[in-house]
C-alpha cells in the first residue's frame, strides 16, 4: 500500500476472515499438512510428538466448521473498494476478521501496514 502511494496509486486492503473455499476445505488442508509432515525429519517429528499432528488435525476440523459460506461479504468489500469515490484503506469481511482487525483500524494505517 505504502509503496504504491509514491506512484499515485491508492490501494485498499481487504482482510477476510475464515470463509469456506477450496483452500479451506478439510480434505485439501489435511492432504497438504500430511504431505508436509511426511517430509519433516524424524527428529523434528519426535520433538513435536505424534499428539501434535493429531491435535492439529482436530483443531483444523473445528476451525473448518466456523468457516463462513457467504462469500458475498468479501465480494461486497471488493466492489466497494473498486467503485467508491472514497474507498477505505482497509476492509474486514466476516465477524472473525472484524474482531481481529477493528482494533488495528484505530491505529494509523502507516503503523498497521
Amino acid at each position: 500500500r505504502l509503496e504504491m502511494r509514491h506512484f499515485g496509486v491508492k490501494v485498499s486492503v481487504i482482510e477476510p476472515g475464515y470463509f469456506k473455499t477450496q483452500i479451506t476445505s478439510m480434505e485439501s488442508m489435511e492432504k497438504n499438512f500430511l504431505s508436509l509432515w511426511e517430509k519433516v525429519p524424524e527428529e523434528t517429528k519426535a520433538s513435536y510428538g505424534q499428539n501434535y499432528l493429531e491435535e492439529f488435525l482436530v483443531a483444523t476440523k473445528k476451525l473448518q466448521k466456523r468457516c463462513n459460506p457467504n462469500l458475498r461479504l468479501v465480494t461486497d468489500c471488493m466492489e466497494h473498494a473498486l467503485t467508491s469515490h472514497h474507498p477505505r484503506s482497509r476492509y474486514s469481511a466476516g465477524w472473525d476478521a472484524r474482531l481481529l482487525y477493528i482494533p488495528l483500524s484505530y491505529l494509523p494505517s502507516a503503523l498497521t501496514d
